[in-house]
């Protein structure tokens, strides 16, 4: 049985995205930290008037309730932002259609 080469597309081409590149992987991942980095600080802000808006709302917060909003705000927030950050890093180096090209047959 003949071996068969999966990284190749249409008979020969390289199946090459922006990560297989040491250069552009350091510099996806360098953007993405940068939109992370951006997005949680934004999660924070919103936290602190989470938490401001909740004790104007209900008095004063316990130190359990605090917590527990800031964590969950920031959580979601940076959550949500790690997901798109590696969904817009993913399309924007051509890792998607490195893998659309890919010839899964036997």
């Amino acid at each position: 049985m003949a071996h068969r080469d999966d990284s190749r597309i249409g008979g020969g081409t390289p199946a090459i995205s922006g990560l297989d590149d040491p250069h552009g992987a350091r510099w996806a991942w360098r953007r993405f930290r940068r939109i992370l980095a951006a997005v949680t600080l934004v999660g924070v802000v919103a936290a602190i008037m989470a938490v401001w808006l909740l004790g104007r709302a209900y008095g004063t917060l316990g130190w359990i309730a605090t917590a527990a909003t800031f964590g969950g705000v920031v959580g979601s927030v940076a959550m949500a932002g790690a997901l798109m950050g590696l969904a817009f890093m993913s399309s924007g180096t051509g890792h998607d259609e490195a893998v659309d090209t890919f010839d899964a047959t036997p």
